[in-house]
């Protein structure tokens, strides 16, 4: 969660300093995310995607990365020690994996959030690249709109 409310992924722009993308990435990570994410390193083969931004001179770049269980649990743990926790970062997030019986609740009600910029389509394409959600359930929970009764 980010500090507009809007949901995101973690990241920002890489410094002169930085030696490559992914050195930007992960010192990002680690100040958004804190100490845990040094645990994983996000490497050039966890790159997705590009885009052109919303600024002069600004292409962002989607890496996605499949973590175990206990990397994921000691992030959301030290999560709140890190040094942009409460400025940039709000807090995190799980997203289900899931879609209910009633194919609203789960991974289409959680798709109806408010996503800053293409995170929402981010999001969509690494669940279907790391093979998290099978793509005909993800179809159609990228295809539903949930609309509230008048």
């Amino acid at each position: 969660m980010r500090f507009d409310g809007r949901l995101g992924f973690p990241g920002g722009l890489v410094n002169r300093q930085d030696g490559s993308l992914e050195d930007g990435l992960n010192r990002e990570l680690s100040e958004e995310l804190g100490e845990a994410a040094a645990a994983f390193r996000v490497e050039r083969t966890d790159y997705r995607s590009s885009h052109v931004g919303s600024g002069p001179h600004v292409v962002a770049h989607f890496y996605a990365k499949l973590l175990t269980l206990e990397q994921l649990t000691a992030v959301e743990i030290g999560a709140p020690r890190a040094k942009d926790h409460g400025l940039e970062v709000l807090g995190l997030v799980r997203v289900p994996l899931y879609t209910l019986r009633d194919g609203v609740g789960g991974l289409p009600a959680f798709l109806e959030n408010s996503f800053i910029g293409t995170a929402r389509e981010q999001l969509l394409e690494a669940l279907k690249d790391l093979r998290l959600v099978e793509s005909g359930s993800l179809s159609k929970a990228a295809g539903r709109r949930i609309s509230a009764p008048p």
